[in-house]
């Protein structure tokens, strides 16, 4: 029986084709503000989301053009923003009616589908429920036990994405202080290895490309990134760029429906007319964790075309005879490699030794898909690499990411208009918090200033990072978990370990805008202490206050909420870093007031500057901007911050990834109604996938030699050679899909009890969520 449109117990697949955006894409957003319970407050708010005087999306960090569009949202923008508008609330009441035991059995959908949280409340153990608390009792609550442990390193400050420069820099701050620099966050679980990767090769761990270079870029290769379901408005840049020309090159396992055709759902012409626009000139499906050979191969290409043409030009200069046109010539840039990097020589000398049979073999793609792929790279005088965590959570991500910056260090791409690095950050300020100090390896430089500024001995000792924390809290070594913001329980590898890990804790206490997965698990004592959400007034004793967050492109800009908070009794960020602070830190620490400059934000803005002067000068007045101001890019100014004082050709050799008979290559992906563990809704609808999460994508080869069906109810087992423990999930429905043979994917959080904490990226420690070897077998 085919598996087209064939209704199951637990949802559908069809396989529809229709093309991103379009109709679609106004149907969901509609269903979602409908959804909302609160239409009006919804519409209304949508209209200020990425506005210079409203409030930045808390969804993805992809930035706004220069001159922002009236509508300049997408259909992930309107799920989060009315995911935080809604009308739905969990009272004191919801948590009288549902015991922990019984929370910890629902869905992560049906957690957070009941709203946001109105009150702080405290795990009372022997009823095995959260009761309300006050918020200074909370406060002293967690001082007592902070103050208790024996070492401050015992303490854990992770930190989510949504979170905004103003409170990560209290919150570094305030940690530090305490003596700590145990900041693990959501950059330890994806962009990593970018940060590892960019730094030793150009001396930046940052993208080196602006919005305005989409504009003028004659190719961008997107690598492991599906943005039409993790980035959405980048498709529209990719829309302008294809309608212009501009190649676009697609690398990745699995075909995604956003990477092939769109329709801008704003383009009242294209929506009339039913017109799509095909974005990709190319579309090539390595293997999971075959990117580097592909990176290797293109340059194979380049460097082979390169040798070639001199060959001709030398012959051409003895007979004398004409130049002919080669579709190679400039494509290497040899004076910007002699004037700006180191180990070419190296470079060449490893791709030489790179056989074809290899490339072929480690990239699932064949010589002439590749040879496609370096026509376009040769034709091409500005070029873009994109990429996300479909490179950055493979065990050779960092290997690989200097690949793709020694791809386009060959042609001078960095540092040129239209051409650059792009790693394509996920929540809203990421980046920001990077920069605000949020890191368990803080820098020497960073420390002493803000030592200086604050007249305190910051330690130096680096810190846990999210692996290293969840086996320091399973080990008794840590015994305070403070989560500002994030679903740590969810957003974590190997989900039983973390839960044993939480449950270990004296004290959890969970800094939240709605009930998650996380909540549900305790430390002996746990607390949820509920904020002001992106979309809301936050009223300080000074004021109305803005905060500021910094995009995937180094623009800092302000946000301001307008709405009514959802509650008269949330705190804003900063407030509850500051109550927390001056509960928790002894009479030395204390004499940095929080009080006082959470009471007006632009004194905690006039810190910020004063510890990183040379990026923040006139921090508060350049926040009035439209748009917001460049914190500026060394590698895009061709200075080179690195140990050799060049940028950095940097070789690795491909990694054999041959796995055993029978074995796959599955990778964990997000749906279409998902943002990083926020499940929107159930339904997946570029893939095909409606009403159900609990599905595996399988190429029908595969399926077929394993003697299963399109269909099937199966076990998947992982096998992760670090450990040596098999770890195993049931209850996932086959799905045949354009995914190469031998690899498979599925969706997280319900793949994460496959994910070994002992599994992780070299150097970046980055969980392996893009390479875990699997056995399926009929349940």
């Amino acid at each position: 029986m085919s598996n087209d449109d064939r209704k199951q117990d637990e949802g559908y697949v069809s396989h529809n084709k229709k093309a991103a955006g379009g109709w679609g894409a106004l149907k969901a957003s509609t269903k979602f503000i409908i959804q909302s319970k609160s239409v009006l407050r919804s519409a209304r708010t949508l209209l200020r989301v990425n506005q210079p005087d409203g409030f930045d999306c808390p969804g993805c960090a992809w930035p706004e053009p220069g001159k922002a569009h009236a509508f300049e949202f997408c259909e992930n923008g309107v799920k989060a923003v009315t995911w935080e508008t809604t009308g739905e609330r969990v009272t004191s009441e919801f948590f009288a009616q549902h015991d922990v035991a019984e929370l910890r059995k629902q869905s992560d959908h049906w957690l957070e589908s009941h709203g946001r949280l109105t009150q702080p409340m405290r795990y009372d153990r022997d009823a095995d429920r959260y009761v309300p608390i006050a918020w200074k009792d909370a406060f002293e609550l967690i001082g007592e036990k902070l103050k208790s442990l024996a070492s401050p390193n015992e303490a854990i400050f992770y930190t989510s994405g949504r979170t905004s420069n103003e409170a990560a820099f209290l919150w570094q701050l305030f940690g530090r202080l305490y003596g700590t620099n145990n900041f693990p966050d959501c950059s330890n679980m994806c962009h990593e290895s970018s940060g590892i990767a960019l730094t030793e090769a150009v001396g930046v761990g940052k993208g080196t490309v602006s919005i305005d270079d989409f504009q003028k870029a004659d190719a961008i290769f997107v690598i492991g990134q599906n943005p039409g379901t993790n980035h959405p408005r980048m498709l529209s840049e990719l829309q302008s760029a294809a309608d212009r020309g501009c190649k676009i090159v697609a690398i990745n396992p699995l075909k995604e429906r956003g990477l092939e055709r769109f329709a801008h759902p704003q383009r009242i012409g294209q929506m009339l007319t039913g017109r799509t626009t095909t974005l990709t000139s190319l579309y090539l499906q390595p293997i999971v964790g075959g990117d580097m050979a592909v990176m290797k191969g293109i340059m194979k290409c380049v460097l082979e075309k390169d040798a070639e043409a001199k060959r001709l030009a030398v012959v051409q200069r003895t007979t004398r005879t004409d130049v002919v046109h080669d579709a190679s010539k400039g494509a290497i840039d040899h004076d910007f490699i002699t004037q700006h990097t180191q180990g070419f020589d190296a470079l060449q000398a490893d791709i030489a030794a790179t056989s074809w049979s290899d490339i072929e073999k480690h990239s699932g793609l064949s010589r002439s898909q590749i040879v496609a792929a370096a026509e376009i790279y040769m034709q091409s005088k500005r070029i873009i690499a994109c990429w996300a965590m479909g490179l950055t959570q493979q065990k050779h991500a960092v290997a690989t990411i200097q690949s793709v910056a020694n791809l386009l260090l060959l042609g001078g791409h960095i540092g040129r208009d239209g051409a650059g690095l792009c790693p394509v950050r996920g929540h809203s300020n990421v980046q920001g918090d990077r920069t605000m100090g949020i890191t368990e390896k803080p820098g020497p430089a960073f420390l002493a200033k803000l030592g200086e500024v604050f007249d305190f001995a910051p330690p130096v000792e680096h810190g846990f990072d999210v692996v290293e924390s969840i086996h320091a809290m399973h080990e008794g070594k840590a015994k305070v978990f403070i989560a500002m913001g994030g679903n740590f329980a969810a957003a974590t590898p190997d989900s039983a370990v973390t839960a044993q890990a939480l449950e270990r804790c004296d004290l959890t206490v969970h800094i939240s805008t709605k009930l998650n997965r996380s909540h549900t698990i305790v430390g002996k004592d746990a607390l949820i202490l509920p904020c002001l959400g992106r979309t809301e007034r936050d009223v300080q004793a000074g004021g109305d206050q803005r905060v500021t967050v910094e995009d995937s492109m180094s623009m800092v800009h302000a946000s301001h909420g307008t709405n009514p908070p959802a509650s008269a009794d949330l705190l804003s960020e900063p407030a509850i870093v500051a109550g927390i602070a001056t509960a928790a830190l002894h009479a030395k620490a204390r004499a940095t007031d929080f009080n006082f400059l959470i009471a007006d934000y632009s004194r905690i803005r006039e810190k910020i500057e004063a510890v990183m002067p040379a990026i923040f000068k006139d921090y508060n007045a350049r926040i009035n901007k439209p748009g917001g101001f460049y914190l500026g890019n060394t590698a895009r100014d061709r200075q080179w911050i690195t140990a050799t004082g060049k940028a950095n050709f940097i070789t690795h050799p491909i990694p054999d990834l041959t796995l055993p008979a029978g074995q796959l290559r599955l990778m964990t992906l997000r749906s279409h109604d998902q943002y990083n563990t926020t499940i929107y809704g159930m339904d997946d609808r570029y893939r095909g996938i409606y009403g159900t999460r609990m599905i595996i994508f399988m190429n029908t080869a595969d399926i077929a030699a394993k003697q299963l069906r399109d269909g099937d109810v199966v076990t998947i087992t992982s096998h992760t050679i670090e450990d040596g423990q098999q770890r195993s999930v049931a209850g996932f429905r086959i799905v045949a899909y354009d995914i190469p043979q031998g690899c498979a994917a599925g969706y997280f959080p319900e793949m994460n009890p496959l994910v070994s904490a002992n599994s992780f990226a070299d150097r970046s420690k980055t969980p392996l969520s893009k390479f875990i070897p699997v056995t399926v077998a009929s349940a």
